[in-house]
């Protein structure tokens, strides 16, 4: 089941924004979106949600014309074995 994923400044995030089920936090610095974390609750972990931000983060990068520095590993393999994000990764 999708949960609708939210924007704050910052980060995306599902679930209740004072304690979200699962969030990825970024930085912008120009052009360039850096994921620092993606974190996901342990009862939510087989569900798909981090995969869902990625994707989310990927979306917004397209959108807003940015390249993204997946400086988290989960964000970093997500995107490194999804061909069509290597458009927006910055390697």
């Amino acid at each position: 089941m999708s949960k609708a994923i939210q924007n704050d400044q910052g980060r995306f995030y599902i679930g209740d924004q004072g304690k979200p089920d699962a969030h990825l936090d970024f930085e912008e610095h120009g052009d360039t979106m850096k994921i620092l974390s993606t974190v996901v609750v342990p009862s939510e972990r087989e569900n798909g949600l981090g995969s869902d931000l990625v994707d989310h983060a990927v979306n917004y990068a397209r959108e807003n014309k940015l390249v993204i520095d997946p400086v988290c590993s989960f964000a970093h393999e997500v995107i490194k074995d999804t061909p069509e994000y290597h458009v927006v990764w910055k390697k």
